[in-house]
């Protein structure tokens, strides 16, 4: 017997963990002020380019005398540029509990080749945070976006550390509380929690940092695209708007939209509220049914961005096919779109929770959510 399907559909059915959902206001004429055809080193390109520096420096509230420039190849190329420009002065830990972090551990031991002491945790679960030695460099994502658990602050990070700590952040920035003075290096991209294009990611320096770039020579060539160093000098230019590369002014322009708009609904402590809303609505739901949960073991560590969950009915022989059965039957119906768990995380769905996600739409995106399962369990029977 067919199960009858809800009556409420999400008006927008974009639940994707990357790139995520434009911020609700976004409309392509808003963009006409973009300077399309004209130099990024034209005092317009310039000014743009300065002033997302600038009111990401606002919103995030990150402190005075820290460097915010942007940079190519989005929060990949970010942190890679930070890798490689310095880590190598000091020994390295490496932390890992989800497949991005898993990245830099790579590149770190067979690209740059460090003797790095990694340290790695299940999906679901994070390190031991308390056994990281902080007079080394370490390394780590403050939100895993495959595995949906963050750091759940920064109190294990001492204030008087000798090692610099890399954070990528880049599905944690504008959702989460980041300690700055935590944090020596921090990146992330346009396309997580703000919505905006592709291609573009930020890198934020403590003094510290840049302390380090001007005291220290990696023994490694650096090609011109991470060069953040002339003469043992930062290049200061970097953070104040002159790329190292041509960025895309359309997309720049976008990206102060998405700034606007954050301001507009109460900047940063507005922007939490609302990714907060959006994963307590998903947590009501996990509590309501027996047949799902979170795959994030703590709630404590659970992320209220990217929110991994698992299927855990004894029914379900083989849970990829059940979930990515499941995924496509919200897709097909258009109620949500790309919420199948990343490839190397365990079977399950990922939905999107950031803040430019409505809670109205996640409201209606989950009683669909339990008819696709039941649909499928009653596939399945029919089957055996």
């Amino acid at each position: 017997m067919a199960i009858a399907q809800p009556v409420a559909r999400p008006v927008n059915p974009r639940f994707s963990s990357g790139p995520c959902a434009k911020p609700p206001v976004f409309d392509l004429n808003r963009l006409s002020d973009a300077p399309l055809g004209r130099s990024h080193r034209a005092a317009i390109g310039k000014a743009k380019l300065l002033s997302a520096i600038e009111q990401t420096r606002e919103i995030l509230g990150v402190p005075a005398d820290y460097k915010i420039g942007i940079v190519p190849a989005s929060d990949t190329g970010a942190f890679e540029m930070a890798m490689w420009n310095l880590l190598g002065v000091r020994p390295v830990e490496m932390l890992a509990w989800e497949s991005f972090g898993a990245g830099w551990v790579t590149d770190a031991v067979k690209q740059l080749k460090l003797d790095a002491e990694v340290k790695t945790a299940e999906y679901g679960e994070i390190v031991d945070l308390a056994g990281v030695d902080f007079d080394k460099d370490v390394c780590f994502t403050w939100n895993g976006t495959t595995s949906g658990v963050r750091v759940p602050n920064g109190d294990a990070i001492p204030a008087d550390r000798a090692g610099l700590t890399l954070c990528d952040a880049t599905s944690a920035a504008f959702a989460m509380d980041l300690p700055w003075d935590k944090l020596d290096v921090t990146t992330f991209s346009w396309q997580k929690v703000l919505g905006g294009e592709a291609a573009h990611g930020m890198l934020i320096l403590s003094p510290r940092a840049v302390e380090r770039l001007e005291s220290y020579a990696p023994a490694w060539p650096l090609p011109k695209i991470f060069r953040l160093t002339k003469g043992g000098k930062l290049i200061d230019g970097i953070f104040k708007g002159e790329t190292i590369n041509t960025p895309s002014m359309l997309c720049v322009e976008d990206y102060l939209l998405a700034l606007d708009w954050a301001r507009s609904v109460g900047g940063l402590r507005g922007m939490i509220a609302r990714a907060d809303a959006n994963t307590a609505a998903v947590s009501d739901f996990v509590a309501a049914h027996d047949w799902i949960d979170f795959l994030a073991t703590d709630p404590a560590t659970r992320s209220n961005t990217s929110v991994c969950l698992k299927f855990t009915d004894a029914r379900i022989d083989d849970g990829a096919a059940f979930a990515k059965a499941v995924a496509k039957r919200l897709e097909t119906e258009g109620i949500a779109f790309d919420i199948g768990a990343y490839r190397d995380a365990p079977p399950g769905l990922r939905i999107w929770c950031g803040s430019t996600v409505e809670t109205s739409d996640i409201e209606a995106m989950l009683p669909w959510l339990d008819w696709a399962f039941n649909a499928e369990i009653e596939a399945l029977s029919q089957v055996a």
